[in-house]
């Protein structure tokens, strides 16, 4: 076996080979990491048949099958990576979590593990994600962020970003529901970044719920062990919807502050729950 390139490995063989790439996102080791990486890619392999189905309704302008495809393939996904990984989930306020779409998800970023467990836990429609672009370069799952009706963001190119806030609003009318993460960045951590406001006209704009969840404890499955670490566990506080269509413009300027108000006080009733189990 041939050395690695410094700063990550570009290539591996079976079923590890598309996955690898995310080694130079995540900064993490590649033999500390083969086993986990193993699962997310035997995850995606199952994935033929839903492809297709997706692609077929997609061509055929048939939204609700669409939208049904999505959906088998992300539970198929994110049910053999939990699984597989012995990964704990817990939901708080299960029951606030809508029946139907188009709504949007607003949360705290800690880790890559939060698109796992949106995918996870969103069971009864649809669901995919605002990304960071520099997720596009991975071969496979970029693709199938885009296939779920993820939209990439380009940060820091003001025009391109304004493009992508309306092809979400598009999106949204046509009934997808979008997972926000307005910290822009994972905190990697049990902290909480501040808000940008902007991507909050997403749900403004399309006049759809907003559904505020806090997440914590994600980290510990990657960021915080520097390696895919199993048997974590993930705290998931859904907050009760907030409707948008008949909001006032003052109450339309205070809702960023409001949501990000609802999203940290949660992470801090997680963190103190969370000290208070490992005493």
């Amino acid at each position: 076996m041939s050395a690695a390139p410094r700063g990550g490995w570009t290539h591996a063989p079976g079923k590890v080979h598309d996955s690898i790439f995310i080694l130079e996102e995540t900064n993490l080791k590649l033999f500390d990491n083969i086993s986990g990486l193993s699962i997310i890619g035997g995850g995606m392999a199952k994935l033929g048949p839903n492809k297709k189905a997706i692609e077929k309704a997609r061509a055929e302008g048939d939204v609700k099958t669409e939208q049904a495809e999505i959906l088998k393939a992300c539970q198929i996904w994110s049910n053999h990576i939990v699984e597989r990984m012995q990964v704990d989930i817990r939901i708080i306020h299960e029951e606030n979590l809508p029946k139907h779409g188009p709504v949007v998800f607003i949360a705290n970023h800690q880790s890559y593990a939060d698109i796992l467990t949106f995918l996870y836990i969103v069971k009864n429609h649809q669901v995919a994600f605002i990304a960071k672009d520099n997720l596009e370069k991975i071969p496979f799952f970029g693709k199938w962020v885009e296939r779920i009706r993820g939209i990439y963001i380009h940060r820091g190119d003001a025009r391109a970003s304004l493009a992508t806030i309306n092809e979400g609003v598009e999106y949204l009318k046509q009934g997808f529901s979008l997972v926000i993460f307005p910290e822009g960045t994972r905190s990697r951590s049990s902290e909480m970044g501040e808000f940008k406001h902007g991507s909050f006209k997403l749900a403004t704009k399309a006049k759809v719920p907003i559904v505020p969840v806090t997440l914590n404890g994600g980290y510990h499955t990657f960021e915080d062990h520097g390696a895919v670490t199993k048997g974590q566990h993930i705290d998931v506080l859904v907050h009760p919807p907030i409707e948008t269509k008949d909001m006032s413009r003052q109450e339309l300027a205070e809702l960023p502050a409001q949501v990000e108000a609802i999203i940290r006080m949660g992470l801090a009733e997680l963190v103190q729950q969370s000290g208070q189990e490992e005493k």
